[in-house]
């Protein structure tokens, strides 16, 4: 089984947004994203998908854009993004879920092999250029929501598992100074965090390493439209 992330995605597939308005490289994206997904993905292997799938603002379009991932091979493992405005619960979520390779995390945990995974969205951390008083109610309301999914991963975790976070923004701001995210991963021994949201020209490391927990920024765009492969075992990124 491998392993593998990206982010991102920006699909629009019933009320089409052209994604190179934000630059020539977002020309055919989708395509190329898929042919690389094929190339390198066998159907036991897991896909991590580090939010912001679809612009769709209801439930029936976004379930939309997210089904023409299916025929691509693999489980997928989907948390929500800022613009996932379609992602409207959990719960009604799951009760739709056809397909038993997709995996829908919030809050919670799951699990492939000797590796758990948890995820929620995260949000904007203190020394962001845009944080404002207004998000410290958010920013808090994250980590305690991280804190719940991961003893709750903690429950089920054996001496030889390994333990992820998918988040779909960084956990920290470009200084990479500690943060209630950063501590709290720290403090609960996580392996790798995978988040996206980072795009285009700002200069926001790929990967990184802090106080023994790997970081990879697995945006779309920064990632050359391709699925970035990550190992978790215990000597390696």
């Amino acid at each position: 089984m491998k392993f593998f992330a990206i982010g991102d995605l920006h699909l629009s597939g019933r009320n089409p947004k052209p994604m190179n308005i934000f630059g020539n490289n977002w020309t055919g994206h989708f395509e190329r994203i898929q042919r690389d997904w094929r190339e390198k993905v066998e159907k036991d292997d897991v896909v991590l998908l580090a939010g912001d799938h679809s612009w769709a603002m209801s439930l029936e379009d976004g379930l939309y854009d997210v089904s023409r991932l299916a025929p691509l091979p693999g489980k997928k493992v989907l948390i929500r993004g800022n613009h996932d405005y379609w992602w409207s619960g959990i719960t009604k979520l799951r009760s739709l879920r056809t397909d038993e390779n997709f995996f829908f995390l919030q809050n919670d945990c799951v699990r492939f092999g000797n590796v758990l995974f948890v995820g929620s969205r995260g949000w904007s951390c203190p020394g962001s250029g845009d944080y404002t008083e207004a998000d410290e109610k958010i920013y808090k309301r994250e980590a305690e929501r991280f804190r719940l999914a991961i003893e709750l991963a903690e429950g089920e975790r054996g001496a030889d598992d390994q333990l992820v976070v998918l988040m779909h923004y960084p956990p920290f701001t470009i200084k990479r100074e500690d943060t209630l995210f950063t501590r709290l991963f720290e403090a609960h021994g996580v392996h790798s965090v995978v988040f996206g949201h980072i795009h285009g020209a700002q200069a926001f490391p790929l990967f990184s390493e802090k106080n023994g927990i790997f970081y990879h920024l697995v945006s779309c765009d920064k990632r050359a439209f391709t699925l970035t492969e990550l190992n978790f075992s215990d000597k390696n990124k």
